[in-house]
């Protein structure tokens, strides 16, 4: 018997079966078997695609306000030499953009609304080389050293109800000494514009203005640090430890991987435990594919017998009940991969129709900082899915093919 007949006959047994009841139920369990595994690998695809969509959306929104390196001085002064410093930085091959920037905390207060924020000093006429979203967005423009002007993220704005041309009062931590004590310094600034990043968390809790307005506000000598720009993102811790050696002084390097350290590695264990209840979805799946071979081999015990008088060997009827089991597989997963990457290539449009339908959100921004759901189908998921679902589909169906090859043709024809 060659290799061609037995694929033949494992597949005749995987598609027919319905002359009589008990086959009828046979063939329905090896569907659901195979339903099961499609599911499961469609799930798989569609969840993945999903959170690396999500963290790739995130990671771009917050790219679009974060510079992918910050190089600062401790504690919050100002950098001891900036242009020795913003030099080095920029002859490194990496950086191909450069800003200097003041960080600090301040509340915004209009009327008796009062909002914590992060406030960011800029130089406009460098802060685009640095960030994607003031390159697009000529508000800084607006920004003229001495004006007093900011730019509020839209969120932000809105709690607070202001508009553009408004007067907000942004108050410093540290206040003046005077005769009655400690005084908060208070300035008023008028909003020259707002800008939307689609980050909620930045949205609703960045402020910028002018450098210079920034530093006699907080009564610095100058910026507190340097915003760098690289060609390859991914490059950025690299970059960041080889800038800690160049550099001198006494400064501090932090990459874009670690402003969020803590996000990006929830995510990732988020991922990974995702990967393994949802494999073990498609292992349960796979193995019922060990009661539906155990059933046909039942079944067949007179068929097998006869295969085995005409000369049949134990390894060949083994092949032909493997061969049954690993087409529920490979058609199971077959499916699975074209719905999975069905939906997950249609996500952006599939969600907002439910959403509609349903007449409910399921990303609010101001929870999953997006409001939208991606979708990002990677190879490097795909393929380990699709493989596991072949072995282990394989895998279930050795114990019943064995047990299969070791049937006896005179006990099985005996009461035929």
């Amino acid at each position: 018997m060659n290799l061609p007949y037995e694929l033949r006959l494992g597949w005749r047994y995987t598609r027919a079966g319905r002359t009589t009841r008990k086959n009828g139920f046979i063939s329905f369990i090896s569907g659901v078997s195979m339903l099961g595994i499609a599911l499961g690998v469609a799930a798989l695809i569609i969840v993945l695609s999903v959170m690396n969509g999500f963290q790739k959306e995130v990671r771009d929104r917050m790219l679009g306000v974060l510079a992918h390196i910050e190089v600062f001085a401790p504690g919050g002064a100002a950098l001891p030499d900036l242009p020795r410093t913003l030099a080095e930085a920029k002859a490194h091959p990496q950086v191909i953009g450069a800003a200097p920037f003041i960080a600090a905390q301040a509340l915004i207060a209009r009327g008796e609304d009062m909002k914590g924020a992060v406030v960011r000093g800029v130089d406009p006429a460098l802060e685009g080389q640095v960030t994607d979203l003031f390159a697009k967005n000529p508000v800084l423009e607006r920004l003229q050293a001495g004006a007093f002007g900011v730019v509020l993220g839209i969120d932000l704005a809105r709690s607070l109800g202001v508009r553009e041309g408004d007067t907000v009062t942004l108050i410093a931590p540290s206040g003046q000494m005077t005769p009655a004590g400690v005084v908060p310094r208070l300035k008023q600034m008028q909003v020259v514009g707002t800008f939307d990043s689609g980050h909620y968390e930045y949205d609703a809790g960045l402020v910028v203005l002018h450098q210079d307005d920034a530093a006699k506000v907080f009564r610095l000598e100058g910026p507190t640090g340097l915003r760098l720009k690289l060609q390859d993102l991914h490059q950025a811790p690299r970059v960041a430890h080889q800038l800690v050696q160049q550099l001198s002084g006494d400064l501090f390097v932090r990459d874009w991987t670690r402003t969020n350290r803590t996000w990006f590695a929830a995510v990732q264990l988020e991922k990974r435990m995702m990967f393994i209840i949802l494999t073990l979805i498609v292992a349960v799946a796979a193995f019922n594919l060990v009661s539906t071979l155990v059933m046909t081999v039942t079944d067949k015990r007179a068929d097998i017998a006869i295969l085995r008088t005409l000369g049949a060997s134990p390894r060949s009827i083994m092949a032909v009940f493997v061969v049954q089991g690993a087409m529920v597989g490979v058609i199971g997963t077959w499916v699975g991969l074209a719905l999975g990457l069905g939906v997950a290539f249609h996500v952006d449009t599939l969600v907002p129709a439910l959403e509609q339908l349903l007449g409910a959100t399921f990303l609010p921004r101001d929870v999953y900082l997006i409001s939208r759901m991606p979708s990002d189908p990677q190879s490097a998921d795909i393929v380990p899915i699709a493989l596991i679902s072949l072995v282990l589909a394989f895998v279930a169906t050795l114990y019943p093919s064995w047990r299969a090859s070791r049937v006896n043709p005179a006990e099985a024809l005996r009461y035929e």
